[in-house]
């Protein structure tokens, strides 16, 4: 495992002592996702999730073959479909044969949706990112989100009072709450069947090994020669997406390798811990306090005199 990756976060391992286990986490690698939904299918079957069609009928969303639209208390797993005009240019490597077959799709509208014939699918698999600066842990007030022992953040549906903080505190808007009784809910990355020493069940079925599962410091390090690779063969805009301890949020337990920027799968470009900086605001408001306070007695013991 990669040594001098940070893996730490506020409550794990310290507060497990030597029930700690080693960080377990996901790496997503876009470039092979075939958009199958095999992980969403899994995730609803084994964590037992209702449909977010209830008793209606399916409806068609009109959003290429996306049904499922987003991240919810439903839908824990969420495959985006993307779809591309590739340029009929030749400056991004292309052949004069290429670029000519590229044109005449662009121009007559077809897609055979392969790279390099006027169009592409960008597809990944969505999932809670597992921050390593959790802010919906911060913002619970009844414990119900806790750091498990495997630095993973679980919800306890039970302990849920529906309050919604954590919902308006994460950055990436994966917390929702059902409507019949406002509790919220999202991935545990299998927490019961980590237990048990089996990986989650959305990896399990990936039939591409696009969804990785294993120790967060040896999928760091598999997901740096993946991008390597992807970069020395041309897709120059790969880059690896929460992989990073410096960025807003400490580094992600779910992370992932993208072929374009964040906002094309409609990912938060630099998301920030929303309660990182609460301490600094709280002693501003605090010093603003003391000096209106201070103003105040001047103005009104300065006036008797």
């Amino acid at each position: 495992m990669g040594q001098d990756v940070k893996l730490e976060t506020h409550a794990w391992p310290g507060s497990y002592g030597e029930r700690a286990k080693p960080r377990m986490g996901f790496f997503t690698d876009t470039s092979v996702c075939i958009g199958c939904k095999a992980c969403e299918v899994a995730c609803k079957e084994w964590n037992q999730l209702p449909s977010r069609f209830g008793s209606h009928p399916p409806e068609f969303t009109g959003k290429s073959y996306d049904n499922t639209i987003d991240l919810g208390a439903d839908a824990w797993r969420h495959v985006a479909f993307i779809e591309q005009k590739v340029p009929a240019r030749v400056t991004d490597g292309a052949s004069l044969l290429e670029a000519a077959a590229r044109g005449e799709a662009v121009d007559g509208g077809v897609a055979s949706y392969q790279e390099g014939d006027g169009f592409r699918w960008l597809m990944a698999s969505d999932v809670c990112k597992h921050c390593t600066d959790a802010a919906c842990l911060d913002v619970c007030p009844t414990g119900a989100l806790f750091r498990t022992e495997f630095g993973t953040v679980v919800v306890q549906e039970d302990v849920c009072n529906g309050c919604g903080y954590c919902v308006s505190a994460c950055p990436f808007g994966v917390i929702d709450q059902r409507e019949e009784d406002g509790r919220v809910w999202k991935c545990t990355l299998c927490y019961d069947r980590l237990k048990d020493d089996m990986e989650p069940a959305c990896a399990h079925a990936c039939p591409t090994n696009s969804i990785q599962f294993g120790e967060l410091g040896d999928l760091r390090e598999r997901a740096e020669h993946r991008l390597a690779h992807l970069q020395q063969s041309g897709q120059h805009q790969a880059q690896l997406y929460l992989a990073d301890e410096d960025d807003g949020i400490g580094g992600a337990g779910a992370f992932f390798l993208l072929l374009d920027e964040p906002e094309v799968y409609g990912l938060p470009p630099d998301p920030v811990d929303t309660t990182r900086d609460l301490g600094s605001i709280w002693a501003a408001a605090g010093a603003a306090a003391v000096a209106l306070g201070a103003g105040l007695a001047a103005a009104v013991f300065g006036g008797e005199r």
